[in-house]
This record gives C-alpha cells, structure tokens and sequence, in this order.
C-alpha cells in the first residue's frame, strides 16, 4: 500500500506499497509560511483599522494611531490632534504598580470617557434642534435618559449636568430609579422631564407624586389600566395635581429580536379601547386635563428610518385624536429605538447595525409628527425621547486580558506506529493524489470513526488513538483543511460583562488595543474563566466565527496581551449586575419535616432593599435621604400659606415617604401602599 512520507516539508506518497520501516519515516514540523514576515513587515495600523472596521464603528471616537495603538477622539469630530488619548497609556498607566506610578488595578477594567458622554448629549440635542429649526416645527425637543441603561452615579450625574443647557431629564422604571433620578435632578435643570414608566403599585405611584410636591417635572405614564385608580385614589389623598401619560400598544411593530415586546401583544401600554376607557375615566373625575402626554416604544436598535416613521406617524393620530377627546395634550415621546452602528455596516441589517445617522433620524421624528398634526390642525407637541443606547455606548471600554492561547497540538505518529495507521487506507490516498478535499476530508472522518470505536472496544490504546489524530491532522494540513482557529483564554466572565452577548446574541466590536502595527497572524475565538460551557464568544461582527488575533507571547517576554470591547457602556453593566435597580430576591431554606406542616423553614434571608442596590452602583443612600429631605423643607417653606404645624406634619409625612422607600425591596408590594 501507499506510504506517507516528506520531502522539504511537502507531502508525497511513494509508489512503493511496501510499509515504511522507522528509517524511512520523517514525521515534519509545522510548515511555516516563508512570506509571513515579509507580510508582517508592511504591515501598518491602517490595514489593522481596515481589518478590524474600526473606522466604521468607531468614527468618530476611536482610531488607530501611528503608535499601532487604539486612540480616543474625547470630542468627537471636535478633537484637536493634541487631544487624542492613547488608550494603551492610560491602561499602563492605572494598571502598572505602585512602585512604579501607577494605581495597581486588576484586570477586567472599564474605562470610561465623559468627554465622549458629553458629545453623545450635545449630539443628540443639537440634530434634533436642527430638525426643529429646519422645519419650522412650532415646539421644541426635550429629552430624557433612562437610568436603566446605566445606574452608575457617575454616569448619571454628568448626564443631568451635561443636558441642563437642554432641559434634558431622566426616565425611571422601578422605585429606586425614581429616588436615584430625584435625587440627581436636584442639580439638574427645573425644567427637565421625570419620566416614570413601568409597572407600579401604590408605593411606585406615591413616591412619583412626591415628585411633584417636591416640584420636579414628574409624569407619571400610565403602562396597564388599573394604574389609574392609584394614581386617582393617591393624588386626591396626597393633594397633588398628577400629570399624566399613555403608553400605547402600536399597531408599527420591528422584526428584529428587540421588537419582539412591540405591536399589540407588546408587554407595555394599553390598547385603542383601554385608551378610550382611561379618557372616559378621567373625564369622569374632572382630570382630563392631567393628561398631557402620549409615550410609545415599537423596539430598540429600529434599523431603518421608515420604520421609524411608520411608528411615530401612527403615534402622532393617536396624540392628535387625544386632542379631540378634549385631553390637555403638550409631549410625545417616541421612546427609545435610535439605535447604533455596532459593525460600523450602516446596512440596518439584523439588530446590530442601522442605516441612518443621528441627524437623519431627528429628521424623520420631526418631520412624521409635524405631518401629521398640520393635517389635523393640532398644535406641534414637544418631542421627548428616550435615547439610552446612543447616549452611553460609545464612552466606555471593557479591557481585558488573554492569558493563554491553546494552539491545536496534533500527536506525531511513532515511525513504528505507522504501520497501524496506514493499512487499509488506499481511498484516503487517493483522494489526497488527486487533490480531491471533499472526499479527504470524508476519508479522515470515516478513520476517526472506526478509530474511536475501536478505542470504545478496547482495541486501540491511547497512544495509538492519538497517533491517528496526529496522522489525520497532518493530513488536513496537506490539503489545506485543517481548522487554524484557536482558543484564547481572557480574564473574563462573559455573564457579568457581556449579558446581552449570551442572552440575545448581541455583538460587540472586539479590538485588540495595542499591536495594531503587527499583522495578526491568528485566528481566535474567546473562552472566559466561568466552569460554564457558554461562556464562550465565537461570533463577531461581520459575520465572523472567529476573530484575527496575534499570537501570544508567553514565554518571550512579550508582555501582555490586552483587548478592548467597545460600544458596551449600555445595558451591560446594569444585566449584569443590577439590572433595573431590582435586587437579589429573597432566599428561603426549606427541609421536608415531619410537623404538621410537612416542612420547615431552616433559613430565611431577605431580598436586597432599595438602599443596598443603591451602594452597588456607587451611590450613597444616607446622603440621597438627607438631600430630599432638604428639598422636601425648602420647597415647604417657600410654598408658604399654610399653617404651621399642618407643614410639619406633611413634611413628617413626606420624610417617612422617603425613609420606608430606600427599606423597602423595590419589587412591586403586595400590601397597602403609602397614602400621603
């Protein structure tokens, strides 16, 4: 029969079909490609930019700079050339040790931006302004950020500095997002918008009413009918005029994956008929006027502007028929759906890329509304948006560390083993001869099987297993079949850093943030450190099942080798960790007993209060309880009017409104809610 051999590394079958004997046999090394370096020498950052799309997604915050790092443009298009950060720097340099400088922080690190953040606002609010002024629309737009894209204090402080110029305000959907935007809003501009969406009990909508005595621009919208009797009962109880909103349940839904809670069987709003019932209602108790606000959401990451259009004009005869039905009606919000180029395609293709610019979907808002109410005759409403994902993705950046890559490390073959693993394989052979892939690769399956059964069956040892894999994956590599991808081993838990990864399939761009003046000469994919079998990244934008990598180091002293995820400073840290501001439930251990009652409770453990998710995103609820108490004191005492000891006692009321608040869980209560 045929036997293997190498000659200069290239593979030939010998006409002699006689079994090579252990002289005969040379088992080769790796092939190495003789023009890689000559490759990797005219390699430079702009093929690395090119290879990676970084000037797609990453315009116009990161590039590649000459340095072959990844630089940050803090101000965007506005970023003067001595402005540019050098991402790797910065990483040395609070990565680096105390002895040499630095701040001696461990890997996984976020790194954020404010600069970024800021311009993400500014942008925003200017193309909206823009679409304003362009179209001679006849009111103006005011935004809001929904906390739960990201809770951290930080973040959420600088957006109410940085939208105070704009009237920008927040949105809340749980209780302890309220008392956070309440809080925050405290600095922020009167004006601005206090959102209140969600499920809420009569503690979510006693908290919200405080809102307004404390004279925020609280709006409290309507998500599921019975709400309203709360919202009745409560204001009537507390003495305080409500404003009011609507969610409604469009008939404009999106296909993609975020629009699966959109369209009629949406998991929010009220449909047509619930509609009509809330106006009847609210006629009925002589507030009609308190409803001044219509709210929607067709789905995130909307990919094209006429689906955009679609849902804000239908939104737009629901606002004007509002109008009709006598509602006080000023503010649409469109929600949220602007979504972000994350492979930097602009093809609106799937849920990760779409195909507008900001300014063009601030056109398109603009534009459907004012359509719209100019047939109808009905005065422009103001715009509100909920722009979480275009706000804070782009000022963030996971870096990381591979520790280890896992080359494929095939068994080479004994020569006294070769005889074993050649007999009986002419078809193999042949195929090979005739450069035939398909039926090659058929071939090695076809070995591999009858080897592994026969391991099963206690005829093959071990070694002789590992010696076919060895044959077979040289083999592979003779035809050019062998899978070259390896495993990178990073010092990460995707389920804490990249939830939407797992949950959804969402795609990050994934970068390296240094060596971009070397050409990545492997391909990879990610294994984090969890005992999870899905913790794994095998899917990258572009398609990709594996990501170019360079190789790494270990023993060279190369140093480390450190990769960056972008575009993830929403939703991501929130999943991961505390999610809406909802706590870890509470924990009962229960054992089956012999009592009467079949079973006992060994262990009960409360759920997280309000206060205790409130530390976690690095706020300070002792504080926050002192200074809406101090709000809660000033806006009394300027009120004036009443008498005195009636102030006392509603400013005693409204103190333990706020304490009971941040030691509650924040789930929805099943019991009485706070009267006044």
């Amino acid at each position: 029969m045929p036997a293997l051999g190498c000659i200069d590394n290239s593979y030939i079958f010998s006409s002699d079909t006689s079994l090579p004997t252990a002289a005969d046999v040379f088992i080769p090394t790796s092939p190495t490609s003789s023009s890689s370096s000559d490759i990797s020498s005219i390699w430079n950052p702009s093929l690395s930019a090119s290879l990676y799309g970084i000037d797609g997604w990453g315009a116009p915050y990161f590039a590649a700079n000459s340095s072959g790092n990844i630089s940050v443009s803090p101000h965007g298009s506005n970023t003067l050339p001595h402005q540019d950060i050098d991402l790797m720097n910065v990483v040395k340099s609070v990565t680096d040790p105390k002895s040499s400088g630095g701040l001696a922080l461990q890997f996984p690190l976020i790194v954020r931006f404010p600069d970024v953040l800021k311009h993400r606002v500014e942008c925003l609010n200017s193309a909206f302004d823009f679409a304003v002024k362009s179209q001679e629309y006849g009111s103006h737009y005011q935004g809001v950020f929904p906390v739960k894209c990201n809770q951290d204090r930080f973040i959420v402080e600088d957006i109410v500095n940085f939208g105070s110029p704009f009237r920008f305000g927040l949105e809340a959907g749980s209780k302890p997002e309220i008392l956070l935007a309440m809080n925050c809003l405290c600095k922020g501009n009167p004006d601005a918008f206090l959102i209140c969406n969600g499920f809420k009990d009569a503690e979510y909508v006693s908290l919200a009413l405080l809102g307004r005595k404390l004279a925020f621009n609280t709006m409290i919208v309507l998500e599921q009918e019975h709400e309203l009797d709360f919202v009745i009962d409560l204001s009537k109880k507390m003495n305080v005029r409500p404003v009011i909103g609507l969610r409604a349940k469009l008939r404009t839904k999106q296909t993609n994956h975020y629009g699966s809670n959109s369209g009629e069987k949406g998991k929010f709003g009220l449909t047509s008929a619930q509609i009509v019932r809330v106006v009847a209602k609210l006629r009925e108790f002589g507030m009609l006027d308190c409803l001044q606000l219509l709210h929607f959401h067709i789905g995130s990451q909307i990919p094209s502007t006429s689906l955009v259009s679609d849902g804000v004009s239908e939104a737009a005869q629901l606002y004007c028929e509002l109008v009709r039905l006598g509602a006080n009606m000023r503010v649409i919000d469109v929600g949220g759906g602007l979504g972000i180029d994350y492979d930097g395609s602009k093809s609106g293709e799937g849920h990760i890329s779409v195909a507008y610019t900001l300014l063009e979907y601030a056109e398109t808002v603009v534009a459907s509304i004012r359509n719209v109410c100019d047939r109808r005759s009905v005065k422009h409403p103001v715009i509100c948006s909920e722009s979480g994902r275009a706000t804070v993705s782009h000022h963030s950046v996971l870096i990381f560390e591979a520790a280890s890559d896992v080359k494929p490390m095939a068994h080479q073959p004994k020569p006294d083993e070769i005889q074993f693993l050649l007999g009986g394989e002419e078809d193999l052979y042949a195929a090979v001869m005739r450069g035939d892939q398909e039926k090659s690769l058929l071939y090695v399956e076809q070995l591999k099987k009858r080897c592994v059964e026969g391991f099963k069956d206690g005829v093959l040892s071990i070694e002789q297993l590992a010696s076919v894999d060895g044959l077979c994956e040289w083999v592979l590599k003779a035809i050019n079949g062998s899978d070259p991808v390896q495993a990178y081993n990073i010092n990460l838990s995707m389920f804490t850093s990249t939830p939407d990864y797992w949950v959804c399939g969402q795609l990050f761009p994934i970068v390296p943030i240094h060596k971009l003046d070397q050409k990545p000469e492997a391909r990879g994919v990610f294994s984090d450190l969890t005992c999870d079998s899905d913790g794994r990244i095998d899917k990258f934008i572009g398609g990709e099942s594996s990501l170019p990598l360079h190789e790494i180091d270990s023993y060279g002293g190369g140093g480390r080798y450190l990769l960056g995820l972008f575009l993830g400073g929403s939703y991501e840290e929130s999943m991961g960790g505390l999610h809406n501001l909802f706590g870890g439930p509470s924990v009962v251990r229960v054992l089956q007993s012999d009592g009467p009652h079949g079973f006992a409770v060994t262990r009960a453990v409360p759920g997280q209060s309000t206060s205790d998710v409130l530390r976690a995103v690095q706020h300070e609820p002792e504080l926050m309880f002192e200074t809406l108490k101090h709000r809660a004191e000033e806006v009394m005492r300027t009120k004036g009017g009443g008498e005195e000891v009636e102030d006392d006692n509603e400013y005693k009321n409204v103190a333990a409104c706020l304490d009971r608040s941040f030691h509650n869980m924040p789930y929805l209560a099943t019991e009485e809610g706070i009267s006044e």
